[in-house]
């Protein structure tokens, strides 16, 4: 059976959630495999929405759900998830699996996140303070913690403390921060291990013999490939690999079983947090897109910025994926503007440039070159197959297909299940 991966081609916020929770009813195992409690899934179902931070969104059909070892697992965020969607519900217990090798984030990664994010001051990076970045840095230092270390009380215990004092120091030194108590995390660490300890395995293997065994797996994608720490417009990035490169590493699934990639691009392009932003409009189009759009975020609740599709990026983005197809979200949101753009190459330093830069000092300075195309009025989120949309509406998506160069397989015009139209 195949390995399917759904993957966001901008810089995340793509409406990816509704498109994973698509598939994901198809699949028999859905693992997320790299970000942590920074990233945000909605799905609406009904008249009922679930927001995931760290569960995969497959929980809700009765799937297996393994979070990955490239996970940076908060467990209190983990443990009020299970909770949430226990209650209504949900059956989680014996349908989730965490990693026992995924990392843990703790109070000093929030901590030093927060004060090392404020002393930026107009550098700021635009993080969400969750300790993502420092729990990342650990585990590339060898200083972290991983799950399966919190069940030896003893052997956490010591680890903790040699962090916390070592931290403490930084901290004071650095940000003139208050000391944390080693004593009490270790203790609230240590009750939130016994409620996580049925949820916990190696899930390395779990995948294994899924494959062997021709379980359909199907993998989602957390961030965006933009936001990725080695390919995107870095420093402005998340502290994982978000492209197709980190579902190996962070699952343990081997990348030649990947058999297909769905990318998922808004039909126009938003970000969240500091970094270039090409084509974001800061007049009166961004502000009817973030409003019509709900362009807020699913995590922290920070307003996106918001601007026209960026057909030089998105090319990047499939090319450097290998995209077989895409799922275009949010295109009811277009509905009412008289004119749409869509940015065909940069100029950059009075040079016209098709390709993405990938040097970051190059990337704040690109200028978008635009395509314009008229806008229809008509409603599109009745319409179930491509004929029924706009002739203006169809116009513009076969636009994205020709300057991306990739079939766009399915349509979202609303955020009901239901508002789906599969080419």
């Amino acid at each position: 059976m195949p390995v399917t991966c759904v993957i966001g081609t901008q810089w995340g916020d793509e409406g990816k959630g509704k498109i994973i929770d698509l598939i994901s009813s198809r699949a028999d195992v859905v693992v997320r495999y790299q970000g942590g409690a920074n990233a945000g899934h909605t799905v609406k179902v009904r008249d009922q929405k679930f927001v995931f931070h760290l569960i995969p969104s497959g929980i809700l059909h009765g799937k297996i759900n393994v979070i990955g070892n490239g996970v940076v697992v908060d467990p209190a965020q983990l443990l009020a998830e299970i909770e949430e969607f226990s209650t209504r519900g949900v059956k989680v217990e014996g349908n989730l699996f965490v990693s026992e090798l995924a990392h843990v984030v703790f109070p000093y990664h929030k901590a030093m996140d927060k004060l090392s994010e404020g002393r930026r001051g107009g550098a700021r990076i635009g993080t969400t303070g969750r300790g993502i970045g420092p729990a990342y840095a650990d585990r590339a230092t060898r200083a972290g913690i991983r799950l399966a270390e919190l069940f030896d009380r003893d052997h956490f215990a010591r680890r903790v403390h040699a962090n916390v004092a070592e931290r403490n120091v930084i901290m004071k030194a650095l940000y003139d921060g208050p000391p944390l108590d080693a004593d009490a995390i270790v203790e609230e660490y240590y009750g939130y291990a016994q409620r996580l300890k049925p949820f916990v395995t190696d899930t390395v293997r779990l995948l294994r013999r899924a494959l062997n065994s021709g379980r359909y797996v199907f993998v989602e994608g957390a961030q965006g490939v933009l936001l990725d720490v080695d390919f995107g417009t870095y420093p402005f990035v998340t502290s994982s690999n978000a492209s197709t490169f980190g579902v190996g590493i962070g699952s343990g699934l081997p990348p030649r079983r990947l058999d297909e990639v769905m990318g998922v691009t808004k039909a126009y392009t938003t970000r969240v947090g500091e970094g270039p932003f090409p084509t974001e409009d800061l007049g009166e189009t961004g502000e009817y897109l973030r409003k019509k759009g709900g362009e807020f975020g699913a995590t922290t609740g920070r307003p996106r910025r918001c601007g026209w599709f960026d057909g030089v990026a998105m090319r990047f983005a499939v090319d450097l994926l290998s995209c077989d197809s895409i799922a275009l979200t949010k295109v009811d949101v277009l509905t009412g503007l008289d004119e749409l753009k869509i940015c065909t190459a940069y100029r950059v330093n009075g040079e016209v440039v098709h390709d993405y830069p990938t040097n970051p000092l190059l990337s704040s300075q690109c200028e978008p070159i635009y395509e314009t195309l008229p806008g229809w009025s008509e409603e599109t989120r009745g319409a179930r197959r491509f004929e029924d949309l706009p002739a203006r509406c169809r116009q513009y998506i076969e636009a994205i297909e020709r300057m991306i160069g990739r079939p766009i397989g399915l349509v979202s015009v609303g955020p009901d299940r239901e508002e789906t139209i599969y080419r």
